[in-house]
């Protein structure tokens, strides 16, 4: 049989993104496999969401981890939280291979970290599935609220987006009111859902598609929204688009096809590659709301469960999303660097000023 190897080691790909560790979880009992990476615990306990996808390779949901887990660093900085950057993966169709059994069997593996990794849900995860894993492990969030959790921080991280969505309309148009802009939202999961009320709240002309149709009738029916295919998305001519699903959107193929002038929305590493598709939008006049920035709003709200704040104080971090994306696209138009260079180099700043500060003592 022959194996298909990644074109860079794995401790290649670790030196290339800047991980500290690793870890690969495997259990034939309860067919889990899992990847848990750590980024940088400058800032304190690495933070990331647990992702289960039914990953085309073992290579590829190694990426995606590296990928995650780094931009976790930086949203946790720029965020202004006490966190440092982590995520997990688990490989398999959340669907069909998720059992009470495989999420208790990690949540053995998150306990032996010893309070390095701290986890919540995401893309095949849920707040039972937290659930599950809490009965194992204290070094959890997102748990429902019937059990003294902050519940689901979707609604949390559709507010952070659209505060974000706001700070570039107002640096746009001038303003930063929505009504009669139009935004394409690409996935209507946990996330996009939410996002689509609160922008058709705002009088916002909405047009949604995610991969499964019959959720797309019915998220459009339910909101007034309007439905179109995954295909036809880039044919649209709005005002916005917002991608709500997983990365890689942003590319150049899809950049020179779009016809927006914003994209601000919710899904993790939208831009393929961050140096050149960065710099394309900026050619372009493209203004692009760094992901890790304005969909703070979901880490938040599970760092405010970890320090036991009120609604009312997470709500006040995550509305404060629109203040720090206003503060990038400056310092963007300022030295003329694309907006994630601009959202990098701030998140960066903060690391090294608190890295100096742990030095002294």
């Amino acid at each position: 049989m022959s194996v298909q190897l990644p074109s860079q080691s794995i401790f290649g790909q670790l030196e290339t993104f800047g991980h500290t560790k690793v870890v690969f979880c495997s259990d034939p009992d309860t067919g889990l496999k899992a990847i848990i990476a750590i980024h940088d615990t400058t800032l304190g306990p690495a933070f990331g969401s647990t992702r289960m996808w039914n990953y085309k390779s073992e290579a590829d949901a190694l990426n995606d981890v590296l990928r995650l887990s780094k931009s976790m660093t930086y949203k946790c900085a720029i965020a202004g939280l006490n966190m440092g950057g982590g995520y997990s993966v688990i490989l398999g169709d959340s669907r069909k291979d998720k059992t009470e059994a495989l999420m208790r069997k990690f949540g053995r593996f998150i306990k032996n970290l010893n309070g390095e990794f701290i986890t919540s849900e995401d893309v095949g995860t849920s707040p039972r599935d937290m659930e599950y894993i809490r009965m194992e492990t204290e070094f959890v969030t997102g748990i429902p609220e019937s059990i003294g959790g902050s519940g689901d921080p979707s609604p949390v991280a559709a507010q952070g987006v659209l505060m974000g969505i706001k700070a570039c309309v107002k640096e746009q148009f001038g303003t930063d009111t929505l009504t009669g802009k139009s935004v394409i939202v690409q996935g209507v999961g946990h996330v996009g859902e939410h996002l689509v009320r609160l922008l058709r709240d705002e009088n916002v002309k909405v047009y949604i598609s995610d991969i499964q149709e019959e959720r797309i009738g019915q998220i459009a029916k339910k909101y007034g929204a309007e439905a179109i295919s995954n295909n036809s998305i880039f044919d649209i001519d709005a005002d916005i688009y917002a991608p709500c699903a997983l990365g890689g959107t942003v590319n150049s193929e899809t950049i020179n096809k779009l016809k927006c002038s914003i994209i601000a929305g919710s899904a993790n590493n939208q831009l393929l590659d961050e140096s050149v598709h960065g710099e394309m939008l900026l050619d372009k006049g493209i203004m692009f709301a760094p992901d890790y920035v304005i969909n703070a709003g979901g880490i938040i709200n599970c760092y405010s469960e970890l320090k036991g704040f009120s609604k009312k104080r997470t709500m006040q971090l995550t509305e404060n999303i629109y203040e720090v994306t206003r503060n990038i696209l400056k310092l963007s138009k300022l030295e003329n660097i694309s907006t994630i260079d601009a959202a990098n180099k701030i998140a960066e700043r903060r690391i090294a000023d608190i890295k100096k500060v742990k030095s002294s003592y």
